[in-house]
């Protein structure tokens, strides 16, 4: 027998209408008013330009491959035993009025949210992928922030500003691996390299956590959809790390000066750490006594069916994450908890509204100035903002997900699956289950199911419109 395509159409009428759907529920708009559109546009030709010129800074950006939104370009270079990096942010704020449609419209829509067809943006794209964005040769406004570390990996100087700046190359994730793997990397990403390793080590030794778990992405190309798991690359992690390392610096600055917003995440609850040792030990999966849940999270294996159902159980003990604002008096809670240090959102402001108040936050504070009033005033409302766009976006991302599931599994309704259980629902019964092929999760029905375990599961009901996927055991 041949083996099966889950593939879809693009153009599937039934995949549209469910999109159109699940947008029209949770009130996703991808179109803007009349009045935003033409702010936007006029903010796009007369931006505010500051006077400091970093254009001579050999810039890059790394991003996925068809990304347009580029918020980030860094440059790295050694400096005595260490280095410097240099972080340049897109200065959305050169572009929106405070108090004006943009922004009205910003704070209505909180980030940016993405679908296989078309995305929600933040922004109209003449902003948010034209005139903000670092595009590769295009001398941009932007957040700069110059950061020394030393060579153990330790920031030892902060300093941030605006400043024109023009990034030389659009890179991206895949591109970049295969240059290093292969040894023909530039001396940029080497040193990214160099410098996300020593950034990570450091992580390791606060007792931060990085769960590895592989992510549920929807493939597309010209005319076909299709789902995948997917590990993230090393280089994203070291990217990555230089958005964290500016985020930790961006938190220091605020709690030295007085004001500002945390993203803070709780420290693990002590009875769902017991619990996990328990899973844990009922997975016969070994967890010393004297290893931490930092350690030992880092020894798991996403490929290895129990502990990758141990990984999705330790995520849960990192929930409770939120935006935390203070004024003069530093928050009780200030951490986030898997970071192991306190830590701010300000590296996607094309994409996330609460960076664009805390980059211009930090600018003032590091400047000796006052934070603008437009930014104080907002700050303390930002984390009711953000957590009702949070919420919006993962109901979202969760049915788009759903839909491709659906409509992949439609014509198998009553066939036998291979499945891994990942999660077990103790108050609602039955599990959750992985699928290899067609690259599924989904909920399923039955009595003892093993945590960790591979069971058969026949697919049972189906249903695109209500982004239902349910399988039974056998």
């Amino acid at each position: 027998m041949p083996k099966r395509s889950y593939r879809l159409a693009t153009d599937s009428p039934e995949i549209v209408a469910a999109f159109a759907e699940l947008r029209r529920q949770l009130k996703v708009s991808l179109q803007f008013p009349a009045e935003v559109l033409v702010e936007a546009e006029a903010a796009a030709h007369a931006p505010r330009l500051p006077n400091a010129d970093e254009t001579a800074i050999p810039f890059v950006t790394l991003d996925p491959a068809s990304s347009m939104d580029l918020d980030q370009a860094f440059h790295i270079e050694r400096r005595g035993d260490g280095y410097r990096v240099r972080y340049a942010i897109a200065d959305v704020a050169a572009f929106v009025r405070p108090g004006g449609p943009l922004d009205v419209e910003a704070h209505q829509r909180g980030e940016t949210l993405y679908a296989p067809d078309e995305n929600a943006r933040l922004y109209p794209p003449v902003l948010s992928e034209g005139a903000a964005s670092l595009l590769p040769e295009q001398t941009r406004p932007a957040v700069v922030w110059t950061m020394d570390v030393d060579e153990t990996g330790e920031g030892v100087e902060v300093n941030v500003r605006h400043a024109l700046v023009r990034s030389r190359a659009k890179l991206d994730y895949v591109s970049a691996q295969q240059a290093l793997d292969g040894g023909t990397a530039d001396e940029q990403l080497r040193l990214l390299r160099e410098v996300g390793l020593l950034r990570q080590q450091r992580e390791v030794r606060r007792g931060g956590v990085s769960l590895a778990i592989p992510e549920q992405v929807i493939t597309q190309d010209d005319d076909q959809y299709w789902l995948q798991f997917r590990a993230p690359l090393p280089v994203e992690g070291w990217n990555a790390q230089m958005s964290l390392m500016t985020g930790m610096a961006a938190a220091e600055l605020m709690l030295e000066g007085g004001v500002g917003l945390l993203r803070t995440v709780p420290l693990a609850d002590p009875d769902r750490l017991r619990r996990l040792r328990l899973t844990a030990q009922a997975l016969h999966v070994e967890w010393p006594e004297d290893v931490s849940y930092p350690a030992f999270v880092r020894s798991l294996s996403p490929f290895i069916a129990r502990q990758a159902a141990l990984l999705l159980e330790a995520a849960s003990l990192l929930r409770g994450s939120s935006y935390t604002w203070f004024e003069d008096v530093p928050p009780e809670q200030p951490t986030h908890s898997a970071l192991a240090s306190t830590y701010a959102h300000t590296t996607a402001p094309l994409r996330r509204l609460v960076d664009r108040y805390v980059g211009e936050a930090c600018i003032a504070l590091s400047e000796g100035r006052e934070v603008p009033e437009w930014v104080r005033t907002e700050l303390p409302k930002l984390p009711e903002v953000m957590a009702k766009s949070g919420a919006r976006a993962g109901q979202y991302e969760a049915g788009i997900v759903s839909i491709i599931e659906a409509a992949l599994l439609e014509p198998r309704v009553g066939d036998v699956f291979d499945a891994i259980v990942v999660e077990l629902h103790e108050r609602r019964g039955g599990a959750t289950v992985a699928i290899r092929e067609p690259s599924v999760v989904a909920r399923c029905r039955g009595d003892d199911l093993p945590l960790g375990g591979r069971i058969k599961a026949r697919l049972d009901e189906v249903d695109v419109m209500r982004r239902l996927v349910r399988f039974e055991q056998v």
